[in-house]
């Protein structure tokens, strides 16, 4: 696992929504001769009235180039932001820090596993097992696999029961909070 990998997890996608269809070319066609149409038709009546005289011919084309040149910006233009599953509470610093959305995915994703000890293994473990390795790898140069030893004795022996142990059950707040402070002094 990655830690690209570790900050999103599945459920944390939203699939596509249905709502989102792909508009015909015909249906395109037919809006742009009615808004070329009409913008045509009020421009020139609006010309009319103050005495200008223009080619209609002129006008469309105009108004043709304009619906083309709208339609060509629209499609290089980068594609929508993803909706937010709850909106910002305070500030645009808020809504764009990566760190505390990952911080609020780890937040639900424990909730959500705080009754699933199935769910706990197949997503929370192997997160902290990469966020272990990762921290035993800068700042004392050792992984669990490289020197097990030594990283056993950086870990602590809770820790490494948890991450090492072939018993996968759902821990304790109390225990989970040791194996948190664990982690951090690492």
């Amino acid at each position: 696992m990655s830690l690209d990998e570790l900050f999103t997890a599945e459920g944390d996608e939203r699939p596509a929504e249905s709502g989102e269809k792909r508009r015909s070319r015909f249906g395109w066609i037919v809006r742009t001769v009615l808004l070329v149409g009409g913008a045509t038709a009020i421009t020139l009546a609006l010309l009319n009235s103050r005495g200008i005289k223009v080619s209609v011919l002129l006008v469309v084309t105009a108004f043709l180039a304009l619906r083309l040149m709208m339609w060509a910006v629209s499609q290089v233009a980068p594609p929508p932001a993803p909706r937010r599953s709850a909106p910002a509470r305070s500030s645009d610093a808020q809504r764009g820090d990566t760190l505390q959305q990952a911080v609020r995915r780890w937040e639900r994703q424990l909730d959500w596993s705080k009754d699933d000890g199935e769910r706990f293994s197949r997503i929370v473990l192997p997160a902290l097992v990469e966020l272990t390795d990762e921290r035993l790898r800068l700042r004392h140069g050792v992984t669990r696999a490289s020197d097990p030893q030594r990283a056993r004795e950086i870990m602590g022996e809770p820790l490494w029961q948890l991450l090492a142990g072939s018993e996968r059950r759902l821990p304790k707040p109390r225990e989970m909070a040791s194996y948190v402070d664990a982690l951090e002094r690492i």
